[in-house]
């Protein structure tokens, strides 16, 4: 979900995965994914309007969803901010029902102004069966050469 020019499915794929599709809303980063990888399914759409029903057979379902929602560089207004697509996101696991789902945001949205939104979402998931945390990684202390804080939550994984 919301692939960008493939920074994380590039990892997802030096671990081992093959990707089924990958969605994207910008054409330029569309481009450069099926540039750099022709055999990737990359899919240009808005998630809002994705059908993931296709693709319920992937173990993972992973995105980078929009951080201007909860970034304190921006307004943080959270839900009321249309490029907030996490519900688009709780849509799309609930087609496809995977084995584990990864979402990484900003910091922010561990801000307490967002502790009922996160708690709110993870409350949804444990309703699909997942158990949820939210914590700060920081890629470089995973050998990325950037400092590049970033929530990748809620991690979550079928019971």
């Amino acid at each position: 979900m919301c692939a960008g020019a493939g920074g994380q499915a590039l990892g997802f794929e030096q671990a081992g995965f093959d990707h089924s599709a990958l969605i994207e809303i910008d054409e330029e980063a569309c481009n450069t994914l099926r540039f750099n990888r022709p055999h990737w399914n990359v899919i240009r759409g808005d998630l809002n309007e994705f059908d993931a029903r296709p693709y319920s057979n992937v173990d993972i379902v992973a995105g980078g969803l929009p951080c201007p929602p909860f970034s304190k560089a921006g307004k943080q207004l959270g839900s009321q901010d249309e490029r907030n697509l996490f519900p688009a996101a709780l849509r799309i696991i609930k087609q496809i029902r995977p084995r584990a789902v990864v979402i990484e945001n900003v910091r922010g949205i561990l801000d307490a102004i967002f502790s009922d939104y996160r708690s709110a979402f993870s409350k949804q998931m444990d309703k699909l069966g997942y158990w949820s945390d939210w914590k700060l990684l920081n890629s470089s202390d995973f050998g990325v050469p950037q400092l590049r804080p970033r929530v990748p939550g809620p991690t979550t994984s079928a019971f």
